[in-house]
């Protein structure tokens, strides 16, 4: 099946670019249309009075797309994995954090059009969105992963081994509680201890335990600067075990 280019022939030739980053013929069938539409975010299309068209519906589609194919990755992969483990890879894979990695490793942000009412703090949350609305473009084209397996899967296989080979799976502040509650001590306290807001907010977080704070970190949410100290803790922990 064949489908019609954009209207815009430079749109299309800047689709056609982002097309050769993934490594995929610009032969392959592609609905160029909802590709662009992939790109589009909210703000911009709010501001041209077309409230249906940018990616918030193909995002919702490509979340269900990447969860599938990772799920079916996993499954076939790791036959000796049980389900257990299988879940905790694919929470750390099928994630915003993930998502907004693969969109900056491949670039769309150079291809994503905003308008000028976004969100400037909203970067990675645009990142992530803007990959599974690409993912939910390429899935429609064909009706099956075909678009999306040979660039996406050698990056998910490595990330995986990645994820295995980490006793934590990503999470510091579990593990750091385990380590803790192992050798029958208090649980650590998490202290923000500072905030800032020029520009983006950033938090600053302090962790507490056997009588002294052992790892600060910051972030752009109290959330994500608690990781960072609970790493810092963790690393410093096992080290000095």
């Amino acid at each position: 099946m064949e489908f019609p280019p954009i209207p815009d022939p430079t749109r299309q030739n800047t689709l056609e670019k982002l097309i050769r980053r993934l490594n995929l013929p610009t032969t392959d069938p592609i609905c160029w249309n909802l590709l662009d539409q992939a790109l589009l975010h909210p703000s911009w299309t709010n501001r041209s009075q077309k409230p249906d068209e940018n990616n918030d519906r193909l995002e919702f589609l490509g979340d269900s797309v990447v969860r599938l194919l990772v799920s079916e990755f996993l499954f076939e992969t790791y036959a000796e994995q049980n389900s257990g483990e299988l879940t905790a890879v694919r929470a750390v894979l099928v994630s915003d954090q993930t998502f907004s990695e693969l969109g900056k490793q491949f670039g769309l942000d150079q291809f994503l059009v905003i308008g000028s009412s976004a969100d400037e703090g909203g970067r990675a949350s645009r990142l992530a969105d803007c990959f599974e609305a690409v993912l939910g473009a390429l899935y429609l084209s064909t009706g099956d992963f075909s678009l999306i397996r040979p660039w996406l899967l050698p990056v998910i296989a490595k990330m995986t081994q990645e994820i295995l080979n980490d006793p934590t799976r990503g999470n510091y502040k579990a593990a750091l509680q385990e380590l803790t509650q192992a050798k029958n001590t208090e649980l650590p306290e998490y202290r923000l201890v500072g905030q800032t807001d020029e520009g983006k907010p950033i938090f600053i977080s302090e962790v507490w335990f056997w009588g002294k704070c052992w790892g600060r970190g910051e972030g752009p949410s109290k959330k994500k600067a608690e990781q960072a100290a609970a790493k810092e803790a963790y690393l410093v922990v096992m080290h000095s075990a």
